[in-house]
């Protein structure tokens, strides 16, 4: 039951990196059936032929530790072509108000993807620690203490060179920038992490995770190049960590080409680019068809409406930002909304408080701050 528990969140994980490339405009009932397809239908046969003893490409030579190819390489394959047959968001890479300049679309709030990046780190470590299976044989611990210490370094040297590249302008102007670098430490732990973080000196970890960064680049820059809108840079994140890692852990590791044996280590190498270009295949042909086939029934995408309006409000009927939450505006007086009874002259009658708080269930509900936001301070609420 622990390996099928583990198998089951690497599953689920493969699916859920796809939800980060098709944020904001994909239907939550597409969500709901690529997720079964690929949880269940695409990535199993995957897991089967890489870990399993008749596995064929484990009967080949294929190494892999814990899922750079199953896991990280095919939730990248996946998410490239939903994001591609999603197309982009509305105003992404042109102006939703068709004026002659693009806005630009920002998060909205950054110590959220901080906590979402701890807790992604703090993820990785039970995510390859536990890819050993056990932790109770002789010479387990020793090989769990390796993989947890290389998995923070090769995020480390990945975050680091993120830092210092985006301070020194060569990914967009200069600035000591957080969510870059933060996706830079998360593909140099998918890199090192993954295919052969068992068998990595400390140093290897860092240069696996260094490495990375330049390839989190390349692929960032050219799905803006060819307008493939990833809002998260998923592909670049997972796709690359995951083909980079395979790559650099027959480069780096104590059985690559630097300090094994040439012959095995450039077996070992081909081995692992077979798994990729099987998994790549295997992992693109299933997505057209799933994406494909959504799109064709008009169920992959929500409505320009629905889009704009938001799909936290037009998908689920429950804001994720209430007006009175999202900006402080001048009302000359307040409204009292707590359910215990207070003493306060400035709090209006309770028709007037009725009067004006928002419905979750109204049809005519209006997210004026989020209008006010997008419209430079040009609607105001009716207080």
């Amino acid at each position: 039951m622990s390996h099928w528990f583990f198998q089951f969140v690497f599953a689920a994980t493969a699916a859920t990196i796809v939800s980060g490339a098709v944020a904001e405009r994909c239907n939550f009932m597409a969500y709901i059936v690529y997720s079964i397809g690929i949880s269940g239908i695409v990535y199993p046969p995957i897991s089967h032929w890489v870990w399993t003893e008749e596995g064929w490409l484990k009967q080949m030579g294929y190494v892999d530790f814990s899922g750079c190819g199953p896991v990280h390489l095919l939730g990248g394959v996946c998410s490239f072509f939903g994001a591609a047959f999603l197309g982009p968001r509305i105003g992404r890479f042109t102006s939703k108000y068709d004026n002659s300049e693009k806005e630009e679309i920002v998060g909205h709030s950054m110590p959220l993807v901080g906590i979402g990046g701890m807790i992604l780190i703090a993820g990785f470590l039970s995510f390859n620690g536990g890819s050993l299976g056990s932790m109770t044989n002789p010479g387990d611990g020793d090989i769990i203490a390796r993989v947890i210490s290389n998995t923070i370094l090769g995020g480390t040297g990945g975050s680091i060179v993120m830092l210092l590249a985006s301070k020194l302008g060569l990914f967009g102007p200069s600035c000591w920038s957080f969510t870059h670098t933060l996706n830079a430490a998360l593909i140099g732990m998918i890199c090192i992490v993954c295919a052969g973080v068992n068998n990595l000196t400390m140093w290897g970890a860092v240069l696996c995770g260094v490495t990375s960064t330049p390839v989190y680049m390349l692929i960032h820059y050219l799905m803006v190049r060819f307008k493939v809108d990833d809002p998260l840079d998923a592909v670049a994140v997972h796709f690359g960590g995951g083909l980079w890692g395979l790559i650099a852990a027959s480069i780096f590791d104590n059985s690559g080409l630097i300090l094994g044996e040439i012959n095995e280590s450039a077996m070992l190498l081909a081995n692992r680019m077979i798994g990729a270009v099987t998994i790549i295949v295997w992992g693109s042909a299933a997505s057209c068809i799933m994406f494909g086939v959504l799109k064709f029934m008009g169920k992959l995408r929500v409505s320009e409406e629905q889009e704009i309006k938001g799909l936290d409000i037009a998908m689920h009927n429950e804001p994720g930002y209430p007006p009175m939450g999202w900006k402080m505006y001048t009302t000359g007086r307040t409204w009292q909304s707590s359910v215990l009874p207070t003493i306060d002259n400035n709090h209006t009658d309770v028709k007037f408080r009725n009067s004006h708080t928002y419905k979750l269930r109204s049809s005519q509900f209006v997210n004026a701050a989020y209008v006010d936001t997008e419209q430079d301070g040009e609607a105001k609420l009716d207080v």
